[in-house]
């Protein structure tokens, strides 16, 4: 019995260790695949058109009806914080900036991760049971260039957008919650806005969009390629991927917000 616990410990340890650099080694093959593609006029134009209509069609709603409910939470607890501190004057700026800076690309990321991705996953996962891959493999066709490169692509594009629309719906909420059930003058709700927010924290958003975007392609590949024992393996590796991306791309959040606090010496990001 001391035996086996002791084995288990380092296997444990192991296993994600190798999980983790398997997705970054298969994230840096991807990566040159991509400029590659690009160099060589090989880039799969199409598909990744294809696959952003895709990434539209099923991720606009679902983040929009996310987008709206949290405007709603986060304007009511801003308010209701900023009047007990007596700062009713900056409320519209403390909204915004939680939209752009955190709110608006961890939503968009959250349903990329939630439903582009585990279709990605899947889709790259049945074709692997097939034995599509072997079969292009064999036949000397590029798998991460045919494949991989248009969906991260066509995720990045999607996620910046989608951010976009996030970005616009969450502040108007939060605008009208705070004008229409608060009684705060939109005027000054507005003038608080202008004068705290940067064109910086615009930025800050469409790169967190974009990263994490990557990081949902990457791992929702990496892990329907991955796929193994028929349908009941593609279960598991779609599992795993939302899984997955929902626990780096908070971890990618942390980082980032880090090292933006660390270099603009402003608020955390």
């Amino acid at each position: 019995m001391t035996s086996g616990g002791t084995g288990s410990g380092p296997s444990a340890i192991a296993a994600p260790l190798g999980a983790v650099a398997g997705m970054l080694s298969f994230g840096r093959r991807t990566f040159a695949a991509t400029g590659r593609s690009i160099v060589t006029g090989r880039f799969p134009v199409a598909e990744t058109v294809v696959q952003a209509w895709t990434a539209i069609k099923v991720c606009t709603l679902p983040a929009l009806a996310v987008s709206v409910p949290f405007g709603i939470i986060l304007a009511l607890q801003v308010g209701v914080l900023s009047q007990e501190v007596g700062a009713v004057a900056f409320t519209g700026a403390g909204n915004t900036l939680a939209v752009v800076r955190q709110a608006s690309p961890l939503i968009t990321a959250l349903m990329l991760a939630g439903v582009a991705g585990s279709a990605i996953c899947a889709d790259l996962g049945s074709r692997t049971i097939r034995e599509e891959i072997d079969a292009m493999e064999v036949m000397g066709l590029p798998v991460i260039e045919r494949l991989v490169v248009p969906r991260m692509v066509a995720i990045v594009v999607v996620a910046v957008l989608l951010n976009g629309v996030v970005m616009f719906f969450t502040i108007m909420t939060t605008l009208l919650i705070s004008t229409v059930l608060q009684d705060l003058p939109p005027g000054a709700y507005l003038a608080s806005v202008t004068t705290l927010a940067q064109l910086s924290d615009l930025w800050l958003s469409l790169t967190k969009a974009a990263i994490f975007a990557v990081i949902c392609a990457v791992v929702a590949s990496y892990k329907g390629l991955g796929a193994r024992r028929g349908p009941t393996g593609v279960g598991e590796a779609v599992t795993s991927a939302v899984v997955t991306n929902f626990v780096l791309l908070f971890a990618a959040n942390f980082l980032i917000s880090q090292v933006h606090s660390t270099f603009s010496g402003g608020m955390i990001g």
